[in-house]
């Protein structure tokens, strides 16, 4: 009998881990994930871990600053999971198989962050300069006005897109038709690969707060109802392209933030289809249930739900809502990871 997540995949889910952990990696490419992605507070929780002192010690040897450290070790990070994901990329011929690598997201900073014409130009050098000599990396940017500025001109060079930060159906049109825009001036299409990471938890946790007056029999969907629509849009989008690789929604923000919610409530009923990048401790709820994944993901509440929550919710509202919020959780993690290692550089030269 199949595994739960065994079952997800069968029901056309591609499953991807929300870290880059060596060991995490490891065990879940075992019970089926095709891919991985990285980002500052992943990098920060292994180096709190202890186990990478050592390759710390070697690079601050080297001289290598704070800043130059943490991109160090992301980077190798990163190629450590692509090693372990690059079969399934030549396997699908790089249909799957990637691991995500986060920009720079100092470039979001509100306080001290670059004008948006240094940005953007920011955004095409750091993705030039961390996709070279890759063939499974993925170049993760944001959908800000300076990442969605930048899309074009990284996707006509070649390089594989994750626009990461979505929460409507706005901002993913726009990074559509930019990397649409850059991969027709490409010489050939057959590696063009590009992923849209829409936030679907967030959503809940953000109506919830500011919009009490939905019915219980709404609230706690629309991150759903959201996520289904774009993945439905995209679909119907890239059907007639006749591309040799699937361009797909990565349905990101997968655990579940109420307790009383159930572990696969968003696993479950997205089940069929894309991507799902799901936290290592979600994989092991879902494992654990025992329970078996059919296709949902194409399955829409009631029309009188549908229709309460077109009703109620307005869509730029909770875009820039989220924003505000997903800028913070975008730059600060940076910010103390850049604390982090700062600190580990004073403990290891006390230790000497």
């Amino acid at each position: 009998m199949p595994t739960p997540i065994e079952s997800l995949i069968a029901a056309g889910t591609k499953v991807w881990l929300d870290s880059i952990d060596p060991e995490l990696v490891a065990k879940n490419f075992k019970i089926g994930a095709t891919g991985a992605t990285s980002n500052p507070i992943i990098i920060a929780d292994l180096i709190k871990t202890g186990r990478f002192d050592g390759m710390i010690g070697q690079l601050l040897a080297k001289g290598h600053n704070d800043h130059d450290l943490a991109w160090a070790l992301t980077d190798h990070l990163v190629r450590e999971a692509q090693a372990v994901f690059a079969p399934v990329a030549q396997r699908t011929k790089g249909n799957d198989g990637y691991v995500s690598f986060e920009l720079d997201p100092l470039l979001e900073d509100v306080q001290a962050g670059p004008p948006h014409a240094q940005r953007v130009a920011s955004y095409v050098e750091l993705g030039k300069k961390w996709a070279q000599g890759h063939t499974n990396r993925m170049i993760k940017v944001p959908a800000t006005p300076a990442g969605l500025d930048a899309l074009e001109a990284l996707a006509a060079v070649g390089i594989t897109l994750n626009v990461t930060l979505i929460f409507s159906t706005r901002q993913y049109r726009i990074a559509r038709e930019a990397i649409w825009r850059g991969a027709q001036k490409r010489k050939s299409l057959d590696g063009f690969k590009s992923v849209y990471s829409i936030f679907v938890s967030r959503v809940d946790v953000w109506t919830e707060k500011n919009l009490p007056q939905l019915s219980p029999a709404a609230q706690g969907l629309v991150g759903l109802v959201n996520a289904k629509r774009i993945w439905a849009e995209n679909k119907a989008f890239w059907a007639n392209k006749k591309l040799p690789l699937q361009q797909e929604m990565i349905f990101a923000s997968t655990g579940t933030k109420k307790p009383n919610d159930p572990a696969d409530k968003y696993v479950a009923a997205l089940a069929g289809s894309d991507i799902q990048t799901n936290p290592p401790a979600t994989n092991d709820a879902v494992q654990a249930l025992g329970k078996s994944y059919a296709s949902r993901v194409a399955e829409m509440p009631a029309k009188a739900v549908l229709d309460e929550i077109d009703k109620t919710v307005d869509p730029q509202k909770m875009e820039d809502g989220l924003m505000v919020e997903g800028l913070a959780k975008f730059a600060d993690p940076q910010k103390a990871l850049l604390k982090l290692i700062g600190d580990k550089r004073s403990q290891l030269a006390a230790a000497k």
